[in-house]
């Protein structure tokens, strides 16, 4: 059980009256939190965000781009950026110092589009595509989320991995680019090493 001491006592009870007005439904919302374009934002019953959050969109149409499902636990210092969509499901856990980014300035691909070297960064195209985070999915400390990506659900990520492509349901992924290392067999109930 965790044991708090009397000034985080008195800072939850701020935060936890904070909360109640500004995000009705949410468990808590720890200050100081970010949200750029609160209205693309949607969060599920009994959201816990910790200290120094901030979520970002990039749009300005009026459709939900940041979707975050019930009882989801989100660390400290985790940032999302959207200009497409970050969805996350239900009964989520990621740890701090997290980034999920649906986007990149500028195109890599290796084709006529790409995006050259002499012009500056922040002036190039911005590419963008979903994310999909499924439910009962654990995130470790220092992951990194990259555009396109699906993790399936009941994933664990490793921390400090670097999610560059889709991860199966029911899988332990970890490494730079994450790589899944076991699955779950349902049969046996156990996980089982990816060979």
């Amino acid at each position: 059980m965790q044991k708090y001491g009397i000034g985080e006592i008195i800072s939850n009870v701020f935060f936890l009256a904070y909360t109640k007005l500004r995000y009705p439904g949410a468990r808590l919302i720890r200050l100081p939190f970010y949200m750029r374009g609160k209205r693309h934002f949607k969060w599920g019953e009994g959201l816990t965000v910790g200290y120094r959050c901030r979520f970002e969109v990039y749009t300005n149409d009026n459709a939900e781009h940041i979707k975050i499902g019930k009882n989801c636990r989100i660390g400290d210092n985790v940032h999302i950026s959207a200009a497409d969509s970050v969805t996350i499901g239900e009964n989520c856990l990621l740890a701090s110092n997290i980034l999920i980014i649906d986007n990149e300035h500028g195109n890599y691909a290796g084709g006529r589009y790409d995006s050259p070297p002499d012009v500056e960064p922040n002036e190039r195209e911005l590419v963008s595509a979903p994310i999909e985070i499924g439910d009962n999915v654990w995130i470790g400390e220092r992951v990194i989320v990259l555009k396109g990506v699906r993790i399936g659900n009941g994933c664990v990520i490793g921390a400090g991995s670097i999610v560059k492509h889709d991860i199966p349901d029911n899988c332990i992924a970890l490494g730079s680019p994450a790589k899944v290392v076991k699955c779950f067999d349902v049969a046996q109930k156990k996980w089982k090493r990816v060979v």
